[in-house]
């Protein structure tokens, strides 16, 4: 999995820097501060697919694709 860095509100992917990964062992948590790194969005590449993981004035989590 590599997760892709997004400041609002460009959107821009090619010029974008992947985070460093993060790794979690199997059936363990990871924190969602330690994946949006104090940003409002990032975008979650998977496969052949990217995913916007967004982090709402509500403190709610929307990952959409």
């Amino acid at each position: 999995m590599s997760v892709i860095v997004q400041h609002r509100p460009r959107i821009s992917l090619p010029s974008m820097q992947p985070a460093a990964p993060v790794a979690a062992p199997a059936g363990s948590a990871v924190d969602s501060q330690r994946l949006l790194q104090g940003r409002s969005e990032v975008l979650i590449r998977h496969g052949n697919e990217t995913y916007r993981l967004r982090h709402t004035r509500n403190d709610k989590l929307i990952l959409t694709k």
